[in-house]
């Protein structure tokens, strides 16, 4: 895990750097909401928070991207109630397929915010629209790794500036 958060960490400066190289990348600014599925809607009810992502064209409709975050799963009261946090941290790759219409997949870590939660591995294949004026809104499948999986179906509303 610990390779895989240093590799994160140097294409995360590479990007950043070769950004001052291109006029066309941007940030964008989310609301994230998420349906957990499977084993996880057992014990969660739903997922919210935000997040932020960097997009920079590394050819002509790819784009490499970089997000980070919070989200945070809500207990459902026959478990206590309550909520769990997570800090994901992704890297991926946005393609557009036709005008507006893209895919994307995404890989990384999600940092759990209780003591002793420890890291998950994250992986987010999923599909969007990029509206004129800025607004994205996308689906993904997101699922998070380690001795079990927290999987979800997340909707990520943004706006890109």
């Amino acid at each position: 895990m610990k390779k895989l958060l240093l590799l994160f960490v140097v294409v995360a400066c590479a990007a950043f750097s070769a950004s001052a190289q291109s006029d066309k990348a941007k940030f964008s600014i989310g609301f994230e909401g998420g349906l957990p599925i499977g084993s996880t809607g057992d014990v969660y009810s739903v997922a919210l928070g935000g997040s932020l992502k960097y997009e920079m064209p590394i050819a002509t409709g790819t784009m490499f991207t970089l997000s980070g975050g919070y989200t945070s799963f809500k207990v459902k009261d026959t478990f206590g109630g309550g909520s769990v946090g997570f800090v994901p941290a992704k890297a991926g790759i946005k393609y557009f397929f036709s005008d507006g219409f893209y895919g994307e997949a995404q890989a990384g870590a999600a940092f759990n915010t209780e003591s002793g939660g420890g890291t998950a591995f994250a992986y987010s294949p999923g599909i969007g629209y990029a509206l004129e004026g800025g607004f994205d809104i996308g689906v993904r499948y997101e699922a998070w790794s380690k001795s079990g999986t927290i999987s979800q179906i997340g909707v990520r509303i943004a706006y890109g500036f």
